[in-house]
């Protein structure tokens, strides 16, 4: 699916491909309307963002939309009727994995496009300047918020290229199997969190007793304490009382380190941006995904990284893009992990189409299929250089994908420990999330949802539905904002204060 030329028929509906079976409402059609081009009456009321039959598919045939298949009829089908969870359901089918079919040689941008970045010691570029205070396990969670709460906007006022203390939480570390899938995953997010560029110091604080001991963790993940990661046991260190004060010694003991770096002009290739969608509608594939798809496109031209997540929400899409896999085993990796999650969900007696939401459902998608095929829009059109499990650390340029849930603070916590420090998240129904260390970015689908919740979007992409931009111009609005945000320039949710609790590390196992 080739976002940059989606075809649109700017009317009562839209048509995305000639062979599909639906076209998308741009607004509540009455029973009766008329869909020009279409020669088609509509016999249901119709919502915005759902689809329209325009032909007749009999019960057990495939339904399709990008010219693929979103899910199978329930019912027969006539033309003008309403298609969605009531005659159209998920069923599995073999899909052609195609390994490399679709990899092409990718121009390189015609000139170098740069931002204002805090270089690190090591040569790694951030793009905020936060000192973090890790909790190990959340018994330890309120000692790593006092000391965080110390740090008020009067006291930091005295070092002003701080962006803030950040107190990095969560709800896990221990009741948990020891030498379990579950620690190992916590283990390497807290550690990529601990690494990341956008911390210039970390304190870890734990309580002594937990299964995710504090020198466990550290021995584990090859961390070294130093001026600028130091730990602390509350067992060991007097209690809660000294601890804090411990805790806030050690962070004032960094804030000189971490004031005296300042911005200065750095590449765009050393941005990593995490990619999501989250309260995903009908639209979501049509405007933001693909608007989303041509930043990328241009970041990986100036030799940048752009992360793609989530894998039940690219589950019935994954054909396309194995198709732009460099190498065979990287088409691999994403077809073992595929089937990881066809088995963990079903052990878990759920299923791969229990997503969509109700949300994704009111919007418009019907199906998995429906919404993956419009979720992996995000990630452009480049070639897939690699796939990473869920935190590990991304040492490739280019389009990558990275294993993790489609629940959003879950795998926007792994990506950013896998090291992202931008995030930008496409919503259609509305979403309120923020992230510190690493800006969120939103991108509203609709222009309707941009005014609603104008405080909380940055982008509006809904000029592609009505003919006044292109999803190129809307792209290209997209990666100018990644240069201004990652120089320094607040995103929306920044300016809210959102993403104090935004830590949620995937949990895997019995909880014991």
């Amino acid at each position: 699916m080739k976002t940059q030329t989606v075809p649109l028929i700017r009317t009562h509906a839209l048509r995305l491909h000639a062979a599909d079976d639906v076209v998308i409402a741009v607004r509540p059609l009455p029973v009766g309307t008329r869909i020009a081009n279409e020669d088609l009456s509509c016999v249901d009321p119709i919502p915005a963002g759902h689809k329209v039959a325009t032909r007749a598919v009999a019960k057990g045939q495939p339904v399709r939309r990008y010219n693929q298949i979103i899910g199978f009829a329930t019912d027969d089908i006539d033309p003008g009727q309403h298609v969605h969870s009531h005659n159209l359901a998920f069923e599995n089918f073999e899909r052609d994995y195609a390994i490399g079919a679709d990899v092409r040689s990718l121009p390189t941008a015609e000139s170098t496009a740069s931002f204002l970045g805090l270089k690190r010691a090591d040569g790694r570029v951030a793009t905020r300047n936060f000192i973090g205070v890790l909790a190990t396990v959340n018994c330890s969670a309120s000692v790593a918020r006092f000391v965080a709460r110390h740090f008020t906007p009067d006291v930091l006022a005295a070092w002003p290229n701080v962006d803030g203390v950040l107190a990095v939480t969560h709800g896990s570390g221990c009741g948990m199997d020891g030498a379990g899938e579950g620690l190992r995953l916590m283990r390497r997010t807290m550690a990529g969190w601990a690494r990341h560029p956008n911390f210039a110091g970390m304190v870890v604080i734990g309580l002594g007793c937990e299964v995710n001991q504090v020198a466990d963790l550290f021995s584990n993940q090859r961390l070294e304490e130093s001026d600028l990661l130091r730990t602390l046991v509350i067992q060991a260190s007097g209690g809660t009382r000294q601890t804090v004060e411990a805790g806030i010694a050690a962070v004032e003991a960094m804030l000189p380190h971490a004031n005296a770096v300042t911005r200065v002009p750095v590449p765009a290739s050393h941005l990593t941006v995490a990619l999501q969608c989250g309260g995903s509608d009908g639209y979501s594939g049509i405007t933001a995904n693909p608007a989303l798809g041509a930043a990328c496109d241009l970041l990986v031209a100036q030799g940048g990284t752009v992360v793609l997540a989530e894998t039940p929400e690219v589950y019935g899409a994954e054909h396309l893009l194995t198709r732009r896999a460099v190498r065979p085993e990287v088409a691999e990796k994403l077809i073992r992990r595929i089937k990881w999650w066809e088995d963990y969900t079903a052990r878990n007696h759920g299923s791969m189409d229990n997503n969509p939401s109700p949300g994704n459902k009111a919007g418009g998608l019907t199906t998995i299929l429906e919404k993956s095929l419009g979720a992996v829009a995000k990630g452009g059109t480049t070639n897939l250089v690699d796939v990473y499990e869920y935190a590990e650390p991304i040492t490739a340029k280019g389009f990558v994908f990275m294993d993790s849930p489609g629940y959003d603070p879950v795998s926007i916590t792994g990506e950013i420990a896998g090291g992202a420090n931008l995030v930008s998240f496409t919503t259609g129904r509305g979403s309120v999330y923020g992230c510190k260390p690493a800006p969120s970015i939103k991108i509203a689908t609709h222009t309707a949802l941009f005014e609603r919740m104008r405080e909380d979007m940055d982008v509006d992409s809904g000029g592609i539905l009505d003919g006044s931009a292109t999803v190129a111009q809307k792209g290209q609005e997209i990666f100018d904002l990644w240069l201004r945000v990652a120089s320094g320039e607040k995103s929306r949710s920044e300016a809210l204060g959102i993403g104090d609790e935004e830590f949620v590390p995937w949990q895997i196992g019995a909880v014991m």
